[in-house]
């Protein structure tokens, strides 16, 4: 892996913490991703299922956790399995992990091989009442291909009709969604990262560059710094792109007059950064261009000191939304005897501003959470408002990625320039 080593008490952690949760009798099994295809004998690079991941460190493909807390045999607790190499895999795909360096990884002393792993759990699973599978149950996800653990779902309940069959998915989002200190660290790292990208992007941009040129630039900053590549598509949006929220293609010339919406972050080790900055082409503001960049930055700011313990996604919304409507009347858009007779089902505001402001962020980009547990210690959340205006070819969405402390929001890209006046000045250089 290009990532420096994470250090196995992360992952012990992870899987003490887990295990509490389980009812008595109980055997889990997580399962890694798939190497998923493309054409011919093509493959897509491999991206660990980030629930395996949490628990073991193992960034590897064909690999597979089992924990029985209540196992009368201390040695049969956790199983971890992984991949058999041999001489033609070392030749045509490089080296996989010894069962050696999957123990120093995870802390798990019992290593065996994949293809043990049948023999394995049918000698435990008459002693559990319960298994915990596992599934991806994020409210965003649209999965139509099979992934391992749903083909290993249907298999298990044909083999063992009779267990009790839990999910570990609430468990693993009630976890995942608080954040230790070494998980912060990585974060950190991924936006560090993520920094260098953007200031580079400052001396770069200018008119006549294509918006694909800009996204070589991130890839180039991220891969020498130990990243991956980005934690997700990158967006790259100048002139009227920025009004499409999931514009991806990338490949309109940056234009004297535009501004250009980038809305990326670096992957570090697996965990994610998301930031999103809006800049002049041409390195200056246009006047209307600066009152609407000023005004998402207000909501921005607003934003941040809302994220603190206690407060739930929807009071936050709503003081956002708020907050968004002044703005959106000092900018002539809405109108202010409109807005007090709106319907609060459907507020005006949306029009300009027709998604959230924050998400959970981790090992996904869209971390798994719970929208209705209140704000605790520990969670990281994005902060990005945005105004879209189609009509005048102006979008603007500002993104920062903050860690919810009892001290009050932290803002893990503090560094990263934002106000108008330093993106104006540094692209002057």
């Amino acid at each position: 892996m290009k990532y420096h080593p994470i250090g196995q008490e992360l992952f012990i952690n992870h899987r003490h913490n887990f295990v509490k949760q389980l009812k008595p009798g109980a055997i889990a099994i997580f399962h890694s991703n798939d190497v998923m295809p493309t054409n011919a004998d093509g493959t897509m690079p491999f991206r660990q299922n980030s629930d395996l991941f949490y628990l073991s460190g193992i960034d590897q493909e064909e690999s597979i956790l089992v924990l029985f807390p209540d196992n009368k045999n201390e040695k049969l607790q956790e199983l971890l399995f992984i991949r058999e190499t041999n001489e033609h895999i070392l030749t045509w795909e490089g080296y996989k992990l010894t069962k050696e360096q999957a123990r120093e990884t995870s802390g798990i002393a019992a290593v065996y091989w994949t293809h043990q792993f049948e023999q394995v759990l049918h000698s435990l699973i008459f002693e559990a009442e319960r298994v915990y599978l596992n599934s991806n149950e994020h409210l965003r996800a649209v999965v139509e291909v099979e992934t391992r653990d749903a083909r290993f779902i249907r298999r298990i309940k044909e083999l063992y009709p009779l267990h009790k069959y839990e999910r570990s998915a609430p468990i693993m989002h009630q976890l995942r969604a608080v954040k230790s200190g070494r998980e912060v660290e990585l974060i950190q790292e991924a936006c560090d990262i993520t920094e260098k990208a953007f200031r580079r992007l400052l001396g770069f941009i200018k008119p006549g560059v294509m918006e694909y040129e800009i996204e070589a630039e991130l890839y180039h900053e991220f891969l020498r710094n130990r990243s991956r590549g980005p934690a997700y598509a990158p967006i790259i949006a100048s002139g009227e792109n920025a009004c499409i929220l999931h514009y991806v293609e990338n490949s309109r010339e940056c234009k004297d007059g535009d501004l250009v919406l980038m809305d990326f972050g670096a992957e570090y080790a697996n965990y994610a950064a998301d930031l999103t900055r809006t800049v002049p082409v041409s390195g200056k503001f246009t006047k209307r261009q600066r009152e609407v960049y000023d005004s998402v930055l207000t909501v921005m700011k607003a934003a941040t000191r809302m994220l603190v313990p206690g407060n739930t996604l929807d009071q936050y919304h709503k003081f956002v939304g708020t907050v968004m409507e002044n703005e959106l009347i000092k900018l002539g858009l809405l109108n202010e005897s409109d807005v007090r007779n709106q319907d609060p089902e459907r507020p005006l505001y949306k029009k300009y501003f027709m998604h959230g402001t924050s998400h959970h962020l981790g090992l996904d980009v869209h971390d798994v959470g719970n929208r209705f547990r209140p704000f605790e210690e520990g969670m990281v959340f994005t902060c990005e408002p945005g105004i879209y205006i189609w009509e005048e070819g102006i979008g603007i969405r500002l993104e920062n990625d903050i860690l919810i402390t009892h001290n009050g929001p932290k803002d893990l890209m503090e560094n990263i320039p934002i106000e108008a006046d330093d993106i104006e000045r540094l692209m002057g250089k």
